[in-house]
């Protein structure tokens, strides 16, 4: 028994040091910067908290959180809404039914710079044109170069890419609920909207939780997307938090203050992720 664990133990040392070598130590090594001046390069001397408190009044900063929160929210409420109905489509005795579960799932395995690539294309010259054709003069300019419109095609391209994975999710949770209890419903004369408000989303609450907390995590992480898009335009109109400390951090010599801004974004996101576990969890109900 000893030699057994022995082996597991040696099993799971390796990759415990790569962890924490690829993983906990720079995340350490940013928070200690974090409460110096270094550029990335040079000498460096500590300045204690006036790092954060430069990020707390810096309008770009506060900009780009707004952007990203706005972006986060809105993205996670039509991510779930989509790939909920278009589970509960394809969890119906339909024809065709893996096969469309198989084209419904290609968007979550294309690059995510390519399917930027793509959107690009469609909001240039595909949309305008098209607009254009049907007179439809509001959607006849790139919404791309529109500082109060671009933001929607960012929207619009990760709600696309994102459906398919949060759609697996509800299609795993529909799975466990059994065919019994829609038999009893039926029974006593439940419809189909009595049975979706009280079997089918109580009993996939869990799944609810998950896709809420992760589509939220990943949406306020949002990075390529924007690169593949827009690049932050135009202007800064869709300057995300991650961009603004890939930008500042590597390319702008603020390593110490954009490190200062990532300890404060992860605290945010902590705290947001921890809030919807506590909201959501309350809800969910046991089969």
């Amino acid at each position: 028994m000893a030699n057994r664990n022995r082996a597991f133990l040696m099993m799971t040392l390796p990759a415990l040091l790569l962890f924490f070598t690829f993983h906990t130590y720079p995340v350490l090594q940013g928070f200690f910067y974090s409460f110096t001046d270094w550029k990335g390069y040079g000498e460096w001397n500590f300045v204690g908290f006036s790092n954060y408190l430069n990020v707390l009044q810096d309008v770009r900063a506060l900009s780009a959180y707004g952007f990203t929160f706005q972006f986060a929210i809105v993205s996670t409420i039509l991510v779930n809404i989509f790939s909920l109905m278009i589970a509960l489509g394809l969890n119906a005795k339909i024809k065709f039914q893996k096969t469309l579960r198989a084209l419904y799932f290609v968007p979550n395995i294309l690059s995510i710079l390519i399917v930027g690539f793509i959107f690009n294309f469609i909001f240039t010259h595909f949309l305008p044109e098209i607009a254009a054709a049907i007179g439809l003069n509001a959607l006849t300019g790139n919404i791309l170069g529109d500082p109060d419109l671009a933001w929607v095609g960012v929207v619009i391209m990760a709600v696309w890419q994102a459906t398919a994975f949060n759609t697996i999710l509800y299609l795993a949770g529909l799975q466990t609920i059994p065919e019994d209890i829609y038999e009893a419903s039926k029974i006593d004369g439940a419809g189909k909207w009595r049975n979706f408000i009280s079997i089918t989303f109580p009993l996939i609450a869990p799944f609810f939780t998950i896709n809420m907390v992760l589509a939220m995590k990943n949406f306020l992480m949002v990075f390529d997307h924007i690169i593949a898009l827009t690049g932050g335009g135009p202007g800064q109109a869709t300057e995300s938090i991650s961009l603004l400390i890939y930008r500042g951090g590597f390319q702008g010599g603020e390593f110490a203050y954009q490190s200062a801004n990532a300890v404060i974004y992860f605290v945010v996101i902590v705290i947001i992720s921890i809030f919807q576990l506590r909201v959501l969890q309350k809800r969910e109900v046991e089969l």
